[in-house]
């Protein structure tokens, strides 16, 4: 497994810090692994009053199985490069689902 500096997430206390790579309308969303440090995630919204943001909330709640109002935007709500936080998160879901890659 690569160096902890370079994994695109970090485990703070009860909360996972996600750094995100957002690829607005796909024709579904899913993680398709590593883009440039961070988990690139597609998403089938649109960039468009806010539809993406609500569709990557959405999208980790449902994968982490926590209530979306766990999931918060830190840092780039109007960029593709995010920095999400997740309450009741773990590192270890996260590394589970990359194996695929």
């Amino acid at each position: 497994m690569a160096n902890p500096e370079q994994l695109p997430w970090q485990q703070e206390d009860d909360a996972l810090l996600l750094r995100i790579y957002v690829q607005p309308r796909a024709s579904k969303s899913q993680i398709c692994g590593i883009h440039d440090g961070a988990l690139k995630l597609r998403l089938a919204a649109p960039p468009v009053d806010g539809a993406a943001n609500e569709e990557c909330r959405s999208f980790f709640s449902k994968l982490f199985k926590v209530p979306k109002s766990a999931v918060t935007i830190v840092s780039g709500e109007a960029s593709r490069h995010k920095r999400l936080r997740v309450a009741g998160g773990t590192a270890a879901t996260v590394a589970a689902l990359l194996e695929v890659f």
